[in-house]
């Protein structure tokens, strides 16, 4: 088996039937590694340019759906034809960038790769596409609607005054929504963090009475 049959045959895994044969070029034409990593809460992937004769390196985290895998894999691969034609003479997202990414995106047609609620998202997103897809709320919202969450929800469907695990072993509680973000506090450390309303969470259940006591504690009301 061919190395570009090889990348085809692990890239079916993690992307759309259609995108595979382009994709699998591209590894081979920009000459990258890409790893799959696990799951990183604070990126779906990243792009580091070659150092002392190593592979340009892409990193994409294992459990996104089959759209925002693609999105996101092309959204690296930008960098990488960006850092090829300017190096670091220009910001990381600047419109040489923006220029790359709609470039490549072109090359995936939005009917039959994508269902008809990503490619409206998508296509308004690409207008002026940010420095991350899971900064832009619309287009997250509807690609979240793909995850595969089995234990997880997200925390706007959350009511107030919910205790959630998020990570490992953090434990919170969520406060009240400040503009576009929901204040939440951490249970162990009392710290105040603010956490995007699509955030994936693990809700933890209970006593009715202890949630009541813990959340007026934690969050110093009076009852």
């Amino acid at each position: 088996m061919s190395q570009l049959h090889r990348n085809q045959s692990i890239l079916d895994k993690y992307l759309p039937e259609q995108a595979v044969p382009v994709i699998a070029q591209w590894i081979y034409k920009y000459d990258f590694k890409l790893k799959i990593k696990k799951s990183r809460s604070s990126k779906y992937g990243d792009y580091r340019p070659p150092v002392k004769g190593q592979n340009h390196l892409i990193t994409i985290n294992h459990d996104l759906n089959k759209y925002a895998f693609l999105i996101t894999l092309v959204h690296e691969i930008a960098h990488l034809t960006n850092f090829n034609k300017h190096k670091d003479t220009v910001a990381p997202h600047g419109e040489e960038w923006k220029t790359e990414f709609k470039g490549l995106m072109n090359y995936f047609p939005h009917e039959g790769i994508f269902p008809d609620d990503v490619s409206r998202a998508l296509k308004k997103y690409m207008q002026n596409p940010a420095a991350s897809s899971c900064s832009d709320t619309s287009l997250l919202r509807v690609l979240k609607k793909y995850d595969d969450r089995q234990h997880t929800v997200l925390l706007e469907e959350l009511p107030e005054g919910t205790t959630f695990m998020y990570g490992a072993d953090r434990l919170f509680l969520k406060g009240e929504q400040i503009r576009k973000r929901f204040k939440c506090k951490e249970v162990k450390t009392r710290r105040m963090y603010l956490f995007n309303p699509l955030t994936e969470v693990t809700p933890v259940e209970q006593p009715l009475e202890e949630k009541k006591k813990e959340f007026f504690n934690i969050f110093n009301l009076k009852k």
